[in-house]
């Protein structure tokens, strides 16, 4: 749960620190360059830790479950959430981002074989019941254009934790996000090229504080938020660890604030205390994992 919670922490920032660099920069080209970036620094620490050598490298099925994980996080997420953040605030994006643990634990559920019980279905729905009537006081009753690209960003971010943090248990959570950040490069090397022309004098006029929006969902958002991120749901379950980002909602509103001068008043307070209160207690239920929900394993056959 430790693990879980620094990587939310990390990634709760994301959405504010893209606010800065897309009101600058191309967001496509923010979505994208940043995992170029990341990929970068992933193939170094791969070479560091031998992860390179035939020996090491994923097999199998496991490049096609690495394929999903970075369609989900590497490049569906970054890139929906940063078309969004041209049009909302960070703590409007942050509201519906909210939605993540419940498509999380149901992408689990599905691919991973976790079997939640009633009471965790019921805390997960009662924590994005209040996420969502959030959504839609902020918004006056009305979901707007960047709310769908939102969506689509949780659905797909959801689908890329859920696998991920599965694969995680077979080759690490560091080895995880690496490898799928590998496994972007063929895709995103040659359209930031491009971008990276169309776009040049944008990216000549770009100030400090855009790159430092861009340094940081580079290398905490895109990389090291992962590495404890899904060393968490390794341990602990995607189903059960995923209802920490309920928290992520009000630790990007604080960032909003501080960063972006965003609003933060008592009502908004009173949604947070109230879900931090749901995620005390989806804590608590059960979760059975894959070996308990399949029944005993025979001895030579260790969980996996």
């Amino acid at each position: 749960m430790l693990l879980g919670f620094i990587g939310v922490a990390v990634f709760s920032q994301t959405l504010p620190f893209t606010r800065m660099a897309v009101a600058e920069l191309d967001a496509t080209f923010v979505a994208l360059a940043r995992a170029l970036i990341a990929a970068l620094l992933a193939i170094v620490l791969l070479w560091q830790r031998g992860a390179l050598s035939s020996a090491r490298r994923p097999r199998g099925g496991q490049w096609w479950r690495l394929a999903v994980t970075s369609v989900g996080v590497v490049i569906g997420f970054p890139l929906f959430s940063s078309l969004a953040m041209r049009e909302v605030h960070a703590s409007h994006g942050a509201i519906v981002i909210g939605l993540l643990p419940l498509a999380t634990a149901v992408f689990a559920a599905w691919f991973g074989r976790e079997r939640p019980s009633p009471a965790f279905w019921l805390a997960a729905l009662c924590g994005s019941a209040l996420v969502v009537g959030f959504a839609l006081w902020q918004g006056a009753g009305a979901l707007q254009h960047a709310d769908w690209l939102l969506f689509a960003a949780m659905v797909l971010g959801a689908l890329g934790y859920a696998e991920g943090g599965k694969l995680s248990r077979e080759l690490g959570g560091l080895e995880t996000i690496g490898w799928a950040l590998v496994v972007s490069l063929p895709v995103v090397t040659p359209v930031v090229a491009w971008l990276g022309i169309e776009t040049a004098p944008m990216i000549a006029a770009a100030s400090p504080r855009a790159w430092a929006g861009m340094a940081y969902v580079s290398v905490f958002s895109m990389f090291i938020g992962f590495i404890f991120w899904y060393a968490g749901l390794a341990k602990g379950g995607v189903a059960r660890v995923g209802q920490i980002q309920l928290l992520q909602p009000f630790l990007t509103l604080a960032g909003g604030a501080w960063l972006l001068s965003e609003p933060l008043d008592a009502p908004t307070v009173a949604f947070a205390l109230a879900v931090i209160a749901v995620v005390a207690l989806g804590r608590k239920t059960a979760v059975r994992g894959p070996a308990q929900a399949s029944g005993p394993q025979p001895s030579a056959h260790p969980s996996r």
